[in-house]
C-alpha cells in the first residue's frame, strides 16, 4: 500500500524540481491528480496518477479582475456562485485560466444599487478596490431605462439639467433617447433611486434600469449571469 504524502513532494519525486517550484506548480493550477487539477500542495496523494501539464511555468500570478453581468438585487455570496466555467463569456479573450483561489479574498466595486442589474466590477485586487472607493464620486456610470410614455424636448431638457433630488440640485447628466421606449443615462455618483425618481419627475413609468458601462469599461454583450476576466489597466 502507497504510503499518503503531499502532492508538492510527489511532484518533486516526478519532475525533479524544487519545493518553491512544486508549490508554483501546483498553486498556478498546472497539476491534476487522476485527471482534477489540485490546487494545494497539501493536498495528499497516495498511488493517483499525478500529472504536470506541459505548459506548466512557475510565475506567480497576480490578483485577478473581472466583470459580471449580475441579476438585480442579488447577494454577494449567490453573485459569487455565478463565477463558474459554465457561465463564463464565451469571447473572453483574457487567456486566464479559471482558478478556485480566484474567489478569496475578492470584492465587488461601487456595488450595484437596490433594484438595477448590470454591470459589475469584482477585484482581488486592493489597488483597484481603493481606487473604486476613492474615485466613486468621480466615475461615470451609463445606464440603459426601460420606460413606458412620452417625453418632450422640455422634459428631456429637465433629465439633462433641471433636476432636485432629496432637496438637492443634482449635477448635470448626459440623457438621451436609445429607442423609442429606452434612456440612456450617463451620469457620475448617482443617488440611489435617483434615476427612478427622474424618470417619474419627466412622466414616464419606469419599468427597468440595467448599469452598462462603469468610467472607461464596458459590460460588453455578455448575458444575464456571464463574467469575463479583466486584463491590462482598469480604467475607471
Amino acid at each position: 500500500m502507497t504510503e499518503p504524502m503531499r502532492l508538492s513532494k510527489r511532484l518533486i519525486q516526478i519532475t525533479g524540481c524544487s519545493r518553491r517550484e512544486a508549490e508554483l506548480y501546483i498553486e498556478g493550477g498546472w497539476v491534476t491528480v487522476d485527471g482534477v487539477v489540485i490546487e494545494e500542495p497539501q493536498y495528499q496523494v497516495e498511488a493517483q496518477a499525478v500529472c504536470l501539464s506541459p505548459d506548466a511555468n512557475t510565475t506567480a500570478a497576480g490578483p485577478i479582475t473581472l466583470v459580471m453581468n449580475v441579476p438585480a438585487d442579488l447577494g454577494k455570496d449567490a453573485t459569487l456562485a455565478l463565477l463558474t466555467a459554465a457561465n463564463r463569456w464565451p469571447q473572453d479573450t483574457s487567456g486566464i485560466r479559471q482558478l478556485k483561489r480566484h474567489l478569496v479574498q475578492i470584492k465587488p466595486c461601487i456595488p450595484l444599487q437596490a433594484g438595477i442589474e448590470g454591470m459589475q466590477v469584482i477585484s482581488q485586487d486592493w489597488r483597484i478596490q481603493n481606487k473604486a472607493a476613492e474615485d466613486q464620486a468621480k466615475i461615470e456610470q451609463e445606464f440603459v431605462v426601460d420606460v413606458e410614455g412620452s417625453l418632450d424636448a422640455a422634459g428631456l431638457q429637465l433629465l439633462n439639467f433641471g433636476l432636485t433630488y432629496e432637496g438637492k440640485k443634482l449635477p448635470p447628466c448626459k440623457v438621451s433617447w436609445q429607442t423609442e421606449t429606452r434612456l440612456r443615462f450617463a451620469v457620475k455618483n448617482p443617488q440611489p433611486g435617483q434615476i427612478h425618481y427622474a424618470c417619474e419627475r419627466a412622466g414616464l413609468r419606469f419599468t427597468s434600469v440595467k448599469r452598462i458601462r462603469l468610467g472607461a469599461t464596458p459590460l460588453s454583450k455578455m448575458a444575464t449571469g456571464q463574467w469575463r476576466y479583466l486584463t491590462g489597466p482598469i480604467i475607471f
